[in-house]
């Protein structure tokens, strides 16, 4: 009986053990659907920007010392050439004032070379010496004139040292910053003054990227100059390559056109943008949807359709041309009266049944119970 019971058991085992899982149905999820609908692409956009000069110098010293002196200030205009600080220059001359010492010395060896060779030519012509003696004379005369030679261009660069001591400005302009006061001491090519140099003048704006594709170098711009909203027309010369690393946008430079007259620097600026990416034309047909219904499906974006008859979604691929804000502007891939799933898009599969999201209904406060008449008997 026992091994009865034993073998009993052991089948029962294998039995289990053969039989097949439970299938586990997936759930019906609840999703958010939107009806696509047809829109018109009509491109304008608007940024804020400054006016600023298109050449601006950074003028420093070449070489290092206490500024004794400053003589321009913020904001003055100034001219090429005009002194605008100056330096220390005691330790410079001095350095200038040895240099030339060395000069005098060297030349004085030199002379005294050239006539010792001079003298030893004429007792060679009368075999008083050996070629050998008037070979080393004409040595130390080459040695005499290298060292001249050193001693001058070393004279020549501090004098040159003395001459940096004063700093003058290179270009015709406004100063735009000081950055240094009389007192100071100063380094080789610490930035002391920097000016706007007078000429061209660019209103800088900067754009996201998402607007990053709707610039293009020579596209026209409408410029709005405030407080007197003096209408101006420019044009999009340069665009930057990488963005800016704390606030990941693109700056942009728009030049004015010209025969109109430059705002004054430091201007606010408003740059409108008639321009389109060249995928798009002004009024034609396009779709807008979230950017959080789009999902990346290997190289492209598709989105989720709703089947309303099986109540499953399928994968509907989309070309994206452009973003406007928290839309992303469809150019083809769906057509008006689809349904398309905007929330929970990354956890859908193809064919996965799916309910609509219903939001809960909002819970009406319990009357209050009507208070019990009492009644007393008539008195009799």
């Amino acid at each position: 009986m026992k091994r009865i019971i034993s073998v009993a058991a052991i089948g029962s085992v294998f039995l289990l053990g053969c039989s097949k899982p439970a299938v586990v149905e997936e759930p019906v999820r609840a999703v958010k659907t939107i009806t696509v609908g047809a829109d018109t692409y009509a491109a304008s956009s608007e940024y804020t920007g400054d006016v600023r000069a298109r050449v601006e110098s950074r003028l420093a010293f070449r070489v290092g010392g206490k500024m004794i002196q400053r003589q321009a200030e913020l904001g003055q205009s100034v001219k090429a050439g005009q002194v605008l600080a100056r330096l220390d220059p005691q330790d410079y001359k001095l350095a200038a004032d040895a240099a030339r010492a060395q000069t005098v010395a060297a030349q004085t060896n030199r002379d005294l070379a050239a006539a010792d060779l001079a003298r030893y030519k004429d007792l060679l012509a009368q075999n008083f010496i050996s070629r050998a003696e008037l070979d080393r004379r004409d040595a130390t005369l080459k040695s005499a004139q290298a060292q001249l030679e050193q001693a001058q261009a070393q004279l020549a660069s501090q004098s040159n040292q003395s001459g940096y001591a004063v700093l003058a400005s290179d270009v015709a302009g406004v100063v735009t910053a000081v950055e240094a006061e009389a007192g100071q001491v100063v380094s080789a090519g610490m930035t002391v003054f920097k000016i706007a140099a007078d000429g061209a003048r660019d209103v800088v704006f900067t754009v996201p990227d998402s607007r990053l594709a709707a610039m293009r170098v020579g596209m026209p711009v409408k410029l709005l100059v405030w407080p007197l909203n003096t209408p101006l027309d420019g044009k999009v010369r340069e665009v930057a390559a990488s963005a800016d690393p704390a606030t990941r946008t693109y700056q942009v430079k728009a030049s004015l056109n010209a025969g109109q007259q430059s705002p004054a620097l430091g201007s606010t600026v408003t740059v409108s943008l008639s321009g389109q990416p060249a995928e798009l034309a002004q009024g034609q047909p396009i779709i807008k949807l979230p950017i959080a219904a789009l999902r990346k499906e290997g190289a492209g974006i598709s989105v989720w359709v709703l089947e309303p008859a099986s109540m499953t979604v399928r994968a509907q691929d989309v070309q994206v041309a452009n973003a406007d804000g928290n839309m992303a502007v469809i150019t083809s891939g769906l057509t008006p009266g689809m349904k398309v799933v905007s929330a929970g898009v990354h956890v859908l599969t193809s064919g996965q049944k799916v309910r609509l999201y219903q939001p809960p209904a909002a819970t009406m406060p319990t009357a209050a119970a009507p208070a019990a008449v009492v009644t007393t008997p008539a008195a009799k």
